[in-house]
């Protein structure tokens, strides 16, 4: 009986190990291709209910479903209640594992098969390029879930006669309640529901549990999900604690559903089993699965704009404002901590545009005082160092071309940001802008443009107008300072107010340089996630022409 019960649990340490490394291929493989599909399908809950359970049935993982839904409504991409949609139509899409172990594992002896696909998958993994490196790993997986579900076969099989329904509570009240406990435990020991329902379908194929307590088992699998989704909150930021415990409430209510029509399901079943000897019992339990999860979220989803201001409101916004998009737990997840990065470089760089702006439109006077504050910068300067720590921590490769270019962006934004904001501090040569006529007037149609980039984020118009004002600076640069030096010659101005002024066009111009350069990397990061032609990415060590090597600082 215990080489019996280590072959099985052999078998489920296989499954698991072929669940993650399964999922790992596929993410790979079709990542890039369902964030678009989430992106495009999401505009109402409905819509990102259907994709959610799509996306989750072809990676096979919630939690990668859930991770990238976090990172959408962080980004701003989508609001928090079409992200519900998706993490719950990612709780249906969790049932296709088990229908594909009723319907595929017992019907067809695949140990063998897999045992000839296993080495095929490994050596494309090892030696393979692109998409059929990520395929081979993926159909390493695969291989090994139907080596894990043979063992388990295996070992189930020898205690036949050892393990029997009657070892298990009975078809009470509290007999299902212990059941449903049980289920609980072997999601939390194994951190996956799919193994455990793929274990409860292996055992009521074995006989060693009626299929009335299998239900109970997989009722308890599905509400241990909230234990583990409860416990990934510990330390992450307020989307992820909002998307956890909106799990956790959503979870529980299926739960308590599928517990009330168990003893209805059960009589059906059986009479429904009885009536067929060929008729399935696995399939039976894979059937009651996917019902409460599907009736869970028919319930749920005219709700959801409720649902989630109630979720906003028992967890409102902590901690800096700026940063509060930098989730830790979105680094399981390149592209979706890319895009949270670049949401939180764009805020900043809003932020120090509305900062700056007032100032650029004032009147010209001698005696404006400067009103940029510096604590204010201070705050900004700490946000864009939290970013480029959390970058830091992102596995962006190019084997991920898309998260890849977008990642690039962000690097080039905040390096422009950050000195944006460095210049913001020089209110000298602020207040000199005001000083002298024709500086003002470059000075009042810098501040036009900055207010447009402001207003209309991502359209194209901003650049064209940006690169236009640059040009402008950089062609009245020359002649300006022929100008004021030989004012300053002529005893017209003072040798230090003549520098001043050319420090200030200066100033001007390199702003407007690295304001130009944000806009263009983040333009660029947001078509590649709108899929729109690759032909505005911004590439490694790109320079805008016009500049010329003036913008050095």
């Amino acid at each position: 009986m215990t080489l019996e019960l280590m072959a099985a649990i052999a078998g489920v340490g296989l499954f698991l190990l072929g669940m993650v490394i399964f999922t790992e291929g596929l993410r790979e493989l079709a990542a890039e291709g369902l964030r678009k599909m989430l992106i495009r399908f999401t505009d109402t809950p409905t819509k990102g209910a259907m994709a959610g359970a799509v996306a989750t049935a072809v990676i096979q993982s919630s939690s990668a479903t859930t991770v990238t839904a976090v990172g959408f409504v962080g980004a701003g991409l989508i609001t928090f209640s079409q992200g519900l949609g998706i993490i719950f139509g990612a709780n249906l899409g969790t049932t296709i594992t088990g229908w594909m172990v009723a319907l595929l594992g017992f019907k067809f002896q695949l140990g063998l098969f897999a045992m000839a696909l296993l080495p095929i998958g490994v050596l494309m993994r090892l030696f393979a390029k692109g998409r059929a490196r990520q395929a081979g790993w993926a159909l390493a997986g695969f291989s090994l879930l139907f080596l894990g579900i043979d063992a388990m076969q295996q070992g189930m099989a020898g205690l036949e006669g050892e393990l029997t329904p009657t070892d298990f509570p009975g078809d009470t009240f509290f007999g299902r309640l212990q059941l449903v406990g049980i289920g609980i435990l072997i999601t939390l020991v194994t951190q996956s529901s799919s193994a455990g329902v793929a274990t409860a379908l292996v055992a009521l194929n074995a006989g060693a549990i009626s299929l009335p307590q299998a239900a109970a088992l997989v009722i308890g699998m599905d509400i241990g999900t909230t234990v583990t989704a409860a416990l990934a909150t510990i330390g992450g930021g307020t989307e992820t604690r909002r998307t956890g415990f909106a799990h956790v409430i959503y979870n529980l209510m299926t739960g308590i559903f599928a517990f009330i029509v168990l003893v209805p399901f059960s009589h059906a079943a059986t009479g429904w089993l009885a009536a067929d000897p060929s008729r399935s019992a696995e399939v039976a339990l894979v059937a009651f699965h996917s019902f409460f999860n599907l009736a869970g979220v028919i319930v749920v989803l005219p709700f959801a704009g409720a649902f989630a201001r109630l979720i906003i409101w028992l967890f409102p916004e902590q901690g800096p404002q700026l940063t509060r998009r930098l989730e830790p737990k979105l680094h399981q997840d390149p592209a979706a901590a890319v895009d949270a990065a670049i949401a939180t470089t764009r805020a900043v760089y809003v932020r120090t545009l509305a900062s700056l702006r007032p100032w650029l439109l004032r009147p010209s006077t001698t005696h404006a005082q400067p009103v940029l504050s510096e604590g204010r910068f201070d705050e900004f300067g700490k946000a864009i160092e939290a970013t480029a720590l959390y970058l830091t921590n992102v596995r962006a490769t190019p084997d991920q071309p898309a998260a890849y270019l977008r990642y690039l962006a962000a690097i080039h934004a905040l390096d422009h940001l950050q000195r944006l904001v460095h210049r913001c501090r020089q209110d000298d040569r602020l207040l000199q802008l005001h000083r002298e006529k024709n500086l003002s007037r470059f000075s009042h149609m810098a501040g036009r443009v900055f207010k447009r980039a402001v207003r209309r984020p991502y359209d194209a118009r901003n650049e064209a107008l940006l690169r236009l004002l640059e040009r402008r600076l950089i062609d009245a640069h020359r002649p300006y300072r022929a100008r004021i030096i030989e004012s300053a010659a002529a005893r017209e101005t003072g040798a230090a107010d003549a520098v001043a002024c050319l420090d200030s066009i200066r100033w001007l111009e390199r702003v407007t340089h690295h304001v130009l350069r944000i806009e263009h990397h983040l333009t660029a990061a947001h078509a590649t996630t709108k899929n729109q032609p690759a032909s505005v990415l911004p590439q490694a060590g790109a320079q805008n022409k016009t500049a010329g090597a003036a913008r050095s600082s």
